[in-house]
């Protein structure tokens, strides 16, 4: 009986062994999660959901929320994080060449698009010759208001501004607009006075202004001013980065955005 309950006891020892040895393999071959920064609000919402269809496809991620974005890219740079997902191309390309971080955007995220608000018009068909607009006298501001206007065909830039407009880069202003560069805490109050302000999206929401609900202009999807995500160079080919793009570009994610923010955060892809 002894003899006997040994060799049961052996077999459940070498059971439990192959047991743990496969939880041992399983754990090790199971791919880590991937931490992606973002910044809370927009950013955090969406990423939720990209991360509930990347889970659905094999792809674990954990959303790491911060407080100040300033702190986003030096986490990815160091390896804190594995990729982010909070700032423009824009934004990007002017870290990266002041701090020369070796990090690249991989794929467009959403556009929170600078918009024109009006009090005293329903339209921009409505604009008379001579009117007064607001516009942020910030240099990246005054640029990308600079632009949405002239894709409202409302001014004309040199050639050679891009992105980086002034006014003094403007060489054509069909309507006579006066164009008042002012301070962003100044801009909301300009709606009395102004017969329209360009104001970005950080500022529309803190006035309580959504763009596809209240503007009569609004910067397009496809904007230069598009958020993108963000890996470290070395890793922009790795196969985790093909699979979280595709999961934010699915269709569930899709209509996530256009449902919850009704076309007040733009889908660019």
């Amino acid at each position: 009986m002894k003899r006997v309950m040994y060799r049961a006891g052996a077999w459940l020892m070498v059971a439990c062994a192959v047991v743990h040895s496969g939880l041992t393999v399983a754990a090790e071959s199971a791919a880590p999660a991937v931490r992606v920064g973002v910044t809370r609000g927009v950013h955090a919402q969406i990423l939720d959901e990209v991360k509930r269809v990347a889970a659905t496809r094999g792809l674990g991620i954990d959303v790491v929320e911060f407080d100040d974005a300033s702190r986003i890219d030096a986490a990815l740079a160091d390896g804190r994080i594995d990729a982010a997902s909070f700032e423009d191309a824009q934004q990007l390309a002017a870290t990266r060449a002041r701090k020369r971080y070796a990090l690249s955007d991989v794929a467009p995220t959403v556009t929170l698009p600078m918009a024109l608000y009006s009090r005293k018009l329903k339209n921009l068909n409505e604009l008379q010759p001579g009117a007064t607009v607001a516009i942020p006298a910030d240099p990246r501001g005054m640029a990308r208001a600079l632009v949405l206007l002239q894709n409202d065909t409302l001014v004309t830039l040199r050639e050679k501004a891009g992105l980086h407009a002034t006014l003094r880069d403007v060489t054509g202003n069909r309507l006579g607009l006066k164009l008042v560069a002012l301070r962003r805490d100044r801009l909301y109050a300009a709606l009395d006075t102004a017969a329209f302000v360009a104001i970005d999206s950080d500022d529309a929401a803190r006035a309580g202004l959504q763009p596809a609900r209240d503007s009569i202009g609004i910067e397009d999807a496809r904007s230069p001013y598009a958020n993108v995500l963000t890996v470290r160079d070395a890793d922009r080919a790795k196969p985790w980065v093909t699979q979280l793009v595709a999961a934010y570009h699915s269709d569930d994610v899709a209509r996530f955005i256009l449902t919850r923010y009704q076309d007040s955060v733009r889908r660019p892809w």
